[in-house]
């Protein structure tokens, strides 16, 4: 029989695999020939009358640029993609011929946003899409590619007389005084020429079809990459309350200023967006159903808690344990009673401190109520944890929460509060879809409820790695690193992803 970490490394990779963007655009973008040729898209059809263009921007675009110009051949005019700066050399390194483009490809790649920060090169490959999409007329068709990872700051296009310094300048104070991501993005939006919808706009009357990868919670079509072919929900007063909520509203520079007064005061209305079409081709949802289907496959009962995770690393880690141990209750036929009232309670607790979107825990119960104990049992989840750093260790948020659950797990263990534990192998892993977490070459990191304890024996003390945010070391100094989950780059990105194993021993 396969072991437990053979079976999570099989989910995670299958998972990872239905994602990865040159085969999902391959299943999703069909061109049928004929009298006049017609772009498919997941079963939807747009006429090629004139001439095809494609634009693209983001860490995974390279790889659906490939894949695109494949399928489109002689019907492509021009192209051109916005990528990371040295993700070619990457990627080359890596032997991963398919996800780039071929000699003599019609399309343009230009590198930068160095660290993932707008610069003088993301700019000039903003320009030459700005400058493609406003020559298009009614008859030409614009293939617009996104993936949301790194797609914001690779489409920095300032509105005039912005300069690309100030722009950043300010989005820089609003980050250091504390400003969500959320809020950054309506500022950049309402500042910009090509997000929030100006792309889209400056392409009319051109037909625009946009095939996305996103990185968000819940896929909302405006946040991922700013949303450059998406209506805006926001406004300039939007932008002007936050300005104000951080206090930065009487320092701006003259030419902000310039832009907000003569910004539009309503957002642009949907149905000035009829000429686009947005199509999310890959997410944590689509990652987490191939995962679900390859657990099934290996004859568990596999659930999907939830797409949405989010939170404290902590705090996440505590709900993975304490569902653990519910799970392991269930196996023992010890489900029922107050131990496992007890766990529902705190469970139910701290998903609503959470405030997973979307997550119903109570119907999610009920549902593992349902499995029985003669199957093993496979929870699947993804999203995105968030680690307040307190140290200067070197890890990642997925490293991290495989060792807060392991040492959750330890410590119930010690306290006799889950002794059903011990008649359960259990196994959990957490891991970044893009292959990488923070700044190590692992995608993430696998525990058991046994790893404290050996690790005591190897003199690895793992509250010290925690306190110190240090769990790369950590797993790389413990039993080999065989607990590490690497898997080199994957050219795509939709989060995270976890996976918790359980079977009777």
């Amino acid at each position: 029989t396969m072991s437990l970490r053979e079976h999570a490394l099989s989910l995670f990779y299958g998972a990872v695999g239905t994602i990865r963007p040159a085969p999902m655009l391959r299943r999703a973008l069909k061109l049928q020939k004929g009298g006049w040729p017609q772009l498919l898209v997941k079963e939807q059809a747009f006429p090629v009358k004139r001439d095809l263009y494609l634009v693209g921007f983001g860490k995974a675009v390279l790889g659906m640029a490939a894949a695109a110009e494949e399928i489109l051949g002689d019907h492509l005019t021009r192209g051109i993609i916005n990528v990371p700066l040295g993700i070619q050399e990457s990627l080359q390194r890596a032997g991963m011929q398919e996800v780039l483009l071929k000699p003599h490809s019609k399309i343009q790649v230009i590198e930068g946003a160095k660290n993932n920060l707008p610069d003088a090169e993301a700019l000039k490959g903003a320009i030459a899409i700005q400058e493609l999409a406003e020559g298009l007329t009614a008859d030409d068709l614009l293939l617009v590619l996104i993936s949301g990872r790194g797609g914001s700051a690779l489409l920095p296009a300032p509105i005039p007389p912005i300069l690309l310094e100030e722009k950043e300048t300010l989005t820089k104070m609003l980050a250091s005084r504390g400003a969500a991501i959320q809020e950054l993005n309506i500022v950049r939006k309402t500042l910009s020429v090509l997000k929030g919808g100006g792309l889209a706009q400056l392409a009319h009357p051109a037909q625009v079809v946009s095939l996305i990868l996103s990185d968000v919670i819940g896929d909302p079509l405006d946040i991922i990459a700013s949303g450059p072919t998406a209506a805006s929900s926001h406004s300039v007063q939007d932008c002007l309350q936050i300005l104000t909520k951080y206090n930065l509203l009487h320092n701006l520079p003259k030419s902000v200023q310039t832009v907000l007064s003569s910004s539009p005061t309503k957002p642009t209305s949907p149905e000035n967006y009829s000429h686009v079409s947005n199509i999310i081709l890959g997410s944590n949802t689509l990652a987490l159903e191939e995962a679900k289907r390859q657990a099934e496959g290996l004859g568990y009962a596999a659930l999907v808690l939830s797409a949405a995770v989010q939170g404290e690393v902590g705090h996440v880690a505590t709900l993975y344990c304490q569902l653990i141990q519910l799970l392991c209750l269930g196996f023992t036929s010890l489900g029922e009673g107050p131990p496992s009232d007890e766990l529902r309670g705190n469970l139910l607790q701290l998903a609503a401190e959470l405030q997973i979107p979307g997550l119903d825990l109570q119907e999610f119960l009920q549902a593992l109520r349902g499995l029985g104990s003669d199957r093993p049992v496979c929870i699947l989840a993804g999203g995105e944890t968030t680690v307040q750093l307190q140290g200067t260790g070197k890890g990642g948020r997925n490293q991290e929460l495989a060792l807060r659950v392991g040492l959750g797990l330890h410590k119930a263990q010690a306290t006799g509060a889950s002794s059903p534990q011990g008649r359960c192998e259990i196994l959990f892993l957490s891991g970044g879809t893009d292959g990488q977490d923070g700044p190590t070459e692992a995608a993430g990191a696998f525990c058991s409820p046994g790893l404290v304890a050996e690790a005591l024996q190897e003199g690895l003390d793992v509250e010290a790695f925690l306190r110190n945010n240090d769990s790369y070391t950590f797993f790389s100094q413990f039993q080999g690193g065989r607990h590490l989950l690497v898997t080199g780059l994957t050219g795509t990105n939709v989060m995270d992803i976890q996976a918790i194993l359980i079977r009777a021993m």
